[in-house]
Order: C-alpha cells, then structure tokens, then sequence
C-alpha cells in the first residue's frame, strides 16, 4: 500500500469513528493535495469559498 493510501485510509478511519466516513471526493481531494501542492493550494480555496457562503 502506497504512503498516500495509507493516509487516506487512516484519515478515513478516524472519521468514520465519529459517523462521517470520507466520501469518494473527499479521498480524491486528499490524494491530489499529498500530490501536488499546486492542487493543495487550489482545493484550499475552494473548500474556503464553499464553506463560507
């Protein structure tokens, strides 16, 4: 299992603890932040811009 995988899966498990497991787009945001900080930079914003209106 990759380092990335490894992340999401536990990032997964930990929240799904709590009753919010990681849906599909959320593992796929994590991957692409890990991957290139360009990416983590962009979904940054947009999760600001979702989370504020």
């Amino acid at each position: 299992m990759s380092e990335i995988n490894r992340i999401i899966n536990e990032v997964n498990s930990s929240m799904a603890m709590e009753g919010m497991p990681l849906t599909d787009a959320d593992k796929e945001r994590i991957r692409l932040s890990l991957i290139s900080k360009e990416q983590y930079q962009k979904i940054l914003k947009e999760l600001i811009i979702k989370h504020s209106a």
